[in-house]
C-alpha cells in the first residue's frame, strides 16, 4: 500500500520535474511513511510513498525490469502474486524482490496491457516503457484503489490522491457540473471530481500516454449472468470461495486485524479469520441504543478475539472533521465517514493492515431498498402508458396514506433509483445560484447504464447502478481515504474478482426476499457467524448526525457555511430555511444539512486554501482526539 505519482510530458518539459514531482509525493506522506523512491528522465517523473507490507527491505519502489527499460509503482496488493511468479519464472523471468508489485512487469514483458486480466487484487499502477516513451496507467476492477489525473496540451499527471495535483492545475476551480451530481448523490460520481479539469479514472479502465496524446479503454465491465442450479451448490460455492478470498487477504509481512460492526459482512471476514488465527478486532459506535460496541462486542467474545472499542463522543467527532476534510481530498458527505477515520486510527495503534466486509450489499443484494421492486410486483400487470398516467394524476394530490407506494408503483424504476443515496434531486435547482448551469439530470446520468443492462431483472439492475456509482464513490472512496490517512490499508475479500465470479451467477430469488436482503450469503455462513448477528436487519452505522445538527453545534455548522465562500454557488437562504425547520423539529434535514456543510470546508480548505495548512499533516498521527480505552 503507498501512494504514487507520475508526470508525462508531452514535448520538451518546462520547470523543476525533480522538485514537482517530489512536492507531489510530500502530499501524502501518511500513504506511505516508511519510504519513499524517484525516477526523473527527460521529461517523464514517477514519484512515490511506501508502506511496507510485503517484502518489507526489499520491494521498495519504483521497480525496474531486468534490462531496465520499464519502470513501475503500483498502489495496492496482487493476491495472486506467488502463483503469477511461479509460472513467470518457469517462463524464464527472473524476480529481484520477494514482493508482489514486481508481478507487473513481468506480465507486461508477457502479455502487454492486457496483463490486468491475469490479476486478482486492488491496485492503480502507473507503468513506464522507456523504449516506447509511453505510460501504461491501470485501475483495479472495482475501483479500490483511487487514480486522479489532469492533462493539457504540456502535461499529463496522475496521482493517488487529488491534493497532489493541486498545484499543478492553472487554477482552483469548483466545478458547476459536478456541483450539480454532489448534491443529489452526496459524492461526485463516475470521472469528474469537484475540482475542475482533475478527473478519476474508472474502476476497470486503463490509460495509456504517449507523444500522440491520452488513450483510455476499458478492460473489464461488471456482469450478473444467473444460472439456475440448486440452492445448495450455491451456498457451498459462496463459503469456499470466502474462505479462499480471506486467506489470500491475509498474507501479509506485518500485523493484520479486522474492522467489526453489529452487522454480518464484517463478522462473516473475522470468523473467517478467526480460523487461521487469533485476530485484533476494532469498533468503533455512539452512545444510544444503537451503539455498534454493544454488538461487536459480543461477536468479539464469541470469536476470542482480541478487542479493542471506542464509543465515541459528539465533541471527538467533531474536532476529527478538519483532518477529514484534508485526508478525504474531495467531498463525500457520508457521515459514517468519519467514524471510519476514528476507527482506522484506532486500528493504526495496533496494526498494519485491516480487512473489512465492504462490496458484500452489492455483490450479494444487501440493501433493504433492494426488496423494493417485490413490494411493486402488482403494478407489473399495469401497461406502462397506464402508470403514466395515474402518476401525473396522483402527483399533485394532498399527501394521504399510500400515496408514496402509488407514486413508487407508477415510477418505472429508471426514474426511481439513482443508487443508494438520493440527497436533494428536484430540489437542485432551487439550490444552485447560477440558475443557467448546464448539467444532466440524475437520471439522465445514469440513463446509459440502465439501457446497456435493461436485460436484467430490477433487483439485479439496482445492484448494478451501485457498482458504477456507490461503490466507487462513496464506500471505496472512504475506506480508501480514512485508512490510509492513518497509514493503515484496508482489504475488501468480498470486492475480489473470484468471489464476484460466483455472486454473479446467483439468481435473484436466492437472495431477495420479502423478508430478507442476502438471503443466501446468510444461510451459506449460518455455521460460521453467530446466531445473534446471521438475521440481523442491516442498519448501515448509526451516525446521530440529525440530533447532532440541532443541538449547539447545528447553529456552528450554520455559521460555517455562511462564512466559507460558497454562498456564490449555494443559495444560503435556502440552506437557513432548512436549518431552522430542522433545529424546530419539524422535519429531518439533517442529511440535507450535513451535505452543504462537507462542501462548505472542503470548499474553504481545498479551493480557497485559506484552512489548515498541509505541512501540519506530515505529523503522522495528529492528537486531535485522544483514542478511547482499547
Amino acid at each position: 500500500m503507498c501512494g504514487i505519482n507520475g508526470l508525462y510530458y508531452f514535448n520538451q518539459q518546462t520547470g523543476d520535474i525533480n522538485n514537482l514531482i517530489r512536492k507531489m509525493a510530500e502530499k501524502m506522506i501518511h500513504r506511505g511513511p516508511d519510504s519513499d523512491g524517484f525516477y526523473v528522465d527527460k521529461g517523464v517523473a514517477l514519484g512515490f510513498r511506501r508502506l511496507s507490507i510485503i517484502d518489507i527491505e526489499g520491494a521498495n519502489q519504483p521497480l525496474y525490469s531486468e534490462n531496465g527499460k520499464i519502470k513501475l509503482l503500483c498502489n495496492g496488493e496482487i493476491y495472486n502474486f506467488k502463483e503469477l511468479r511461479q509460472k513467470l519464472i518457469k517462463k524464464g523471468h527472473v524476480f529481484s524482490t520477494k514482493g508482489d508489485a514486481e508481478t507487473i512487469i513481468h506480465l507486461y514483458e508477457e502479455y502487454g496491457k492486457d496483463l490486468v486480466h491475469h490479476l486478482r487484487g486492488m491496485f492503480a499502477f502507473i507503468l513506464y516503457d522507456s523504449s516506447k516513451e509511453e505510460f501504461l496507467v491501470g485501475r483495479d476492477f472495482f475501483g479500490i484503489k483511487p487514480l486522479y489525473y489532469y492533462v493539457d496540451e504540456e502535461k499529463f499527471a496522475c496521482s493517488s490522491e487529488l491534493k497532489s495535483l493541486l498545484d499543478i492545475i492553472p487554477s482552483r476551480e469548483l466545478d458547476g457540473e459536478s456541483l450539480a451530481y454532489y448534491l443529489t448523490y452526496q459524492y461526485v460520481p463516475f470521472e469528474k471530481t469537484m475540482v475542475k479539469n482533475i478527473l478519476k479514472l474508472l474502476p476497470g479502465h486503463l490509460m495509456i500516454i504517449n507523444k500522440k496524446g491520452v488513450k483510455i479503454e476499458r478492460y473489464w465491465k461488471p456482469q450478473f449472468n444467473p444460472v439456475d442450479k440448486p440452492k445448495e451448490e450455491y451456498k457451498e460455492e459462496i463459503k469456499e470461495i470466502l474462505l479462499d478470498s480471506v486467506s489470500v487477504h491475509m498474507q501479509s509481512d506485518v500485523p493484520i486485524g479486522c474492522f467489526l460492526s453489529s452487522g454480518i459482512d464484517s463478522t462473516a471476514i473475522a470468523c473467517l479469520m478467526s480460523k487461521f488465527r487469533r485476530i485484533n478486532t476494532f469498533s468503533v459506535g455512539f452512545e444510544g441504543p444503537n451503539n455498534e460496541c454493544i454488538y461487536s462486542s459480543q461477536t468479539a467474545e464469541f470469536l476470542n478475539s482480541i478487542h479493542h472499542k471506542w464509543v465515541i463522543k459528539e465533541e471527538e467527532y467533531f474536532n476529527s472533521i478538519p483532518d477529514f476534510i484534508h485526508f478525504i481530498d474531495e467531498p463525500v458527505a457520508d457521515p459514517s465517514a468519519i467514524a471510519l477515520y476514528l476507527v482506522s486510527k484506532l486500528a493504526s495503534t495496533k496494526v498494519k493492515v485491516v480487512l473489512s466486509g465492504e462490496g458484500a450489499d452489492e455483490l450479494f443484494a444487501g440493501y433493504g431498498i433492494y426488496q423494493e421492486p417485490l413490494a411493486l410486483k402488482r403494478f407489473e400487470i399495469l401497461p406502462d402508458s397506464l402508470k403514466k398516467g395515474l402518476n401525473k394524476i396522483i402527483k399533485p394530490l394532498p399527501n394521504f396514506y399510500g400515496k408514496n407506494y402509488l407514486l413508487r408503483g407508477t415510477t418505472p424504476l429508471t426514474h426511481r433509483f439513482l443508487g443508494n443515496a438520493k440527497i436533494f434531486t428536484d430540489e437542485v435547482k432551487d439550490i444552485l445560484v447560477n440558475k443557467n448551469l448546464a448539467y444532466k439530470g440524475p437520471f439522465e446520468l445514469v440513463k446509459d447504464i440502465y439501457e446497456d443492462y435493461k436485460d436484467l431483472d430490477p433487483v439485479k439492475q439496482m445492484q448494478i447502478i451501485d457498482i458504477y456509482t456507490w461503490l466507487p464513490g462513496d464506500i471505496l472512496t472512504k475506506g480508501d481515504k480514512m485508512s490510509m490517512a492513518n497509514s493503515l490499508e484496508l482489504r475488501v475479500p468480498f470486492l475480489d474478482i473470484e468471489v464476484f465470479k460466483v455472486a454473479s451467477q446467483i439468481p435473484t430469488e436466492y437472495s431477495i426476499t420479502p423478508t430478507q436482503t442476502k438471503a443466501i450469503l446468510r444461510e451459506a455462513l449460518a455455521d460460521i457467524v453467530p446466531d445473534f448477528i446471521v438475521n440481523r436487519k442491516k442498519l448501515g452505522f448509526p451516525v446521530p448526525i440529525a440530533k447532532f445538527l440541532r443541538d449547539k453545534q447545528g447553529q456552528e455548522v450554520l455559521k460555517t457555511i455562511k462564512l466559507s465562500g460558497i454562498g456564490k454557488y449555494i443559495n444560503l437562504d435556502y440552506i437557513e430555511r432548512l436549518f431552522k425547520i430542522h433545529q424546530k423539529g419539524k422535519a429531518d434535514y439533517g442529511r440535507k444539512l450535513w451535505t452543504i456543510y462537507i462542501l462548505a470546508l472542503w470548499y474553504k480548505m481545498h479551493i480557497k486554501n485559506d484552512s489548515i495548512n498541509d505541512t501540519r499533516h506530515i505529523s503522522l498521527f495528529k492528537e486531535t482526539t485522544k483514542i478511547g480505552k482499547i
